[in-house]
């Protein structure tokens, strides 16, 4: 069988699909690298969106020999053993490492020596944001790409490349599964692709599905009605309609929708729609998100079916929305404030409240901001009057 992943992973930037951003002639990315210039990088994006691919063709516009390793297996001892072949000489190896996140501490320490000098180029992709598990050192040393999933649009070129190179008769409908049941994952459509391949040079829908029977993450067979779907979903739950929220969530399990992509989405929706108006939406769709990656289909459903529904009985607050959006705002306009001397660490003059009763008056920003304008809508009222009764005047 042939490993379609493989035999198509473009050699050039000029021949890749998708990530324009990094790949393009006026990419940053790109001009360092055939500069010779490339820093020690970091990608992280979502699986089947290039990183591995980026970085061979780095290694060869670069003409750097090239290691690959994945965190949850690498040796330091294998690491070690590559440092000393290069030490004593003028070329220098691009150690690529997959799952990044997941390096230990001392493996992050056997790298910075080697990435200070600059005697080996270090590459990491994840499928996470690495700067939250990295070191303050290694992040220092280090430029941070994002790479997208590859747009719908992008994999039908992908898909017509396959098919040509490989003498492939597609249906339509068998096309539209692959496209947009994939999730933006390149390798995901090809994987599917390869293996019905592998049963007949003409595929049809009825074999992609007996082979994946469901989209894989946020994907569909037909991506707008899914969208449509999820959209509808949401705003019948926002709107507090149990029934409709019901029957378009009924539609979207119908169509094979994962119970996790559904779940999610109400996570969102009990802190966006919900808020403080009842803490609790919060809990439970939360919980429901853990239960249904457990669980899954047939049972999963009920779960959905509860959540949407207690949800849809919730009383309605955006106010932790419309909050944390003023906050960020104002960060990126220039309200960059002292942090006050007393609530600094360590400082002997900061007044510990529960030493007060519970609060007390102190200064905790440098000059009065209102980001918090909290409604009189179920818990939400209650916390309105308790913080006014305090004379707290930042609510």
């Amino acid at each position: 069988m042939a490993d379609f992943t493989y035999l198509l992973r473009p050699k050039t930037f000029d021949a890749m699909v998708g990530q324009e951003h990094l790949s393009a002639p006026d990419a940053p990315l790109r001009i360092l690298c055939e500069k010779a210039e490339l820093g020690h990088s970091f990608f992280y994006g979502p699986p089947g969106s290039g990183k591995t691919t980026i970085a061979r063709i780095i290694a060869d516009v670069m003409q750097l020999p090239f290691y690959e390793f994945n965190a949850t297996s690498l040796k330091i001892e294998q690491l070690r053993k590559i440092f000393e072949q290069y030490k004593n000489t003028l070329q220098r190896p691009l150690i690529f490492i997959d799952e990044v996140h997941r390096l230990a501490k001392n493996q992050q320490e056997v790298l910075l020596p080697v990435m200070e000098n600059n005697s080996v180029l270090a590459i990491g992709a994840s499928t996470e944001n690495p700067y939250f598990s990295l070191t303050a050192a290694m992040r220092s040393r280090s430029l941070l790409f994002e790479l997208k999933s590859i747009s719908v649009q992008d994999l039908k070129q992908l898909l017509a490349l396959t098919c040509k190179e490989f003498s492939l008769d597609v249906d339509d409908d068998a096309k539209e599964y692959l496209i947009y049941g994939s999730g933006g994952d390149a390798r995901a459509m090809l994987k599917l692709l390869e293996f019905a391949s592998s049963i007949s040079s003409h595929i049809n829908l009825k074999t992609l599905k007996q082979l994946r029977p469901t989209a894989l993450n946020d994907g569909s067979s037909e991506a707008t009605v899914h969208y449509d779907l999820a959209s509808a979903m949401i705003k019948s739950v926002r709107g507090s309609d149990a029934d409709a929220a019901l029957y378009y969530l009924a539609r979207l399990i119908e169509g094979g929708e994962p119970p996790e992509f559904i779940a999610r989405r109400l996570v969102i929706l009990a802190s966006e729609d919900i808020g403080n108006a009842n803490p609790q939406a919060l809990t439970l769709a939360t919980s429901c998100m853990t239960a249904v990656s457990k669980i899954g289909y047939p049972e999963a459903r009920i779960i959905l079916s509860q959540t949407i529904i207690y949800l849809s009985g919730s009383p309605k607050s955006n106010s932790a929305y419309m909050a944390i959006n003023e906050a960020q705002n104002a960060i990126k306009n220039g309200e960059i404030l002292e942090i006050p001397k007393t609530i600094q660490q360590w400082n002997k003059n900061y007044k510990y409240p529960h030493d007060y009763g519970g609060w007390v008056e102190q200064k905790y920003l440098d000059k009065p901001l209102k980001f918090v304008h909290l409604k009189d809508i179920g818990y939400e009222g209650k916390m309105k009057k308790w913080l006014e009764a305090l004379g707290e005047k930042k609510v």
